[in-house]
């Protein structure tokens, strides 16, 4: 995934940093890490659970549910997310100070910094626009949760393993992610071998 770093570290000090950075380590979809809250990550247990999710239809829409039963799951909290996530909380604690009367209230981990919720939308309208600035890969937001994918398959990961950190309902849906990537790598090997093998 050449280009998954780059797209990381051009997110920095956006708004979009903390839901960059999540959903490209763990294949969250845009609704279910806009929906994380503090509660439901426990930093005694190292656990994020995801329990809650956010859409965009006429407006900010909160759901107590996720999408389906497997996308209800518990990831783990790895040392760089977990201390990411304690001085998100900290830089929080203090916009509460400094916006004061005018901060909005609420448990979400992903907002703005007087505490407004960020929509589904502004996510990815953000996301193309880093993506044109800094001439990466013509890639769409959800397009982290497959390059997720991808580099657990690369790494040895089997399927159903892979199906259950995404949240798939089945283990189709993950093969088919599977089977994009099988067939992206074939082109790269037929690009390869054109070009040393002259038919001409």
């Amino acid at each position: 995934m050449p280009y998954l770093r780059p797209r990381i570290e051009d997110t920095k000090d956006t708004p979009i940093e903390t839901i960059v950075m999540l959903t490209a380590f763990y294949g969250f979809r845009r609704s279910e890490v806009l929906g994380i809250r503090w509660k439901s990550i426990d930093f005694v247990n190292d656990t994020l659970t995801i329990d809650n999710t956010i859409t965009n239809m006429g407006g900010i829409i909160e759901k107590e549910r996720t999408k389906n039963k497997a996308s209800h799951r518990t990831m783990p909290l790895t040392n760089d997310v977990k201390n990411h996530l304690i001085q998100l909380m900290e830089h929080q604690e203090n916009n509460k100070l400094l916006f004061g009367k005018e901060y909005i209230n609420n448990d979400y981990v992903c907002k703005w910094e007087d505490g407004k919720p960020i929509s589904p939308s502004y996510v990815s309208h953000k996301f193309k626009e880093i993506i044109d600035k800094n001439e990466l890969e013509p890639i769409t937001f959800h397009s982290l949760r497959h390059s997720c994918a991808s580099i657990l398959l690369a790494e040895g990961f089997d399927i159903k393993k892979i199906q259950e950190w995404l949240g798939h309902s089945s283990v189709s849906t993950t093969g088919n992610i599977y089977a994009h990537v099988q067939y992206s790598s074939k082109i790269e090997m037929g690009d390869a071998l054109s070009s040393v093998i002259n038919f001409t």
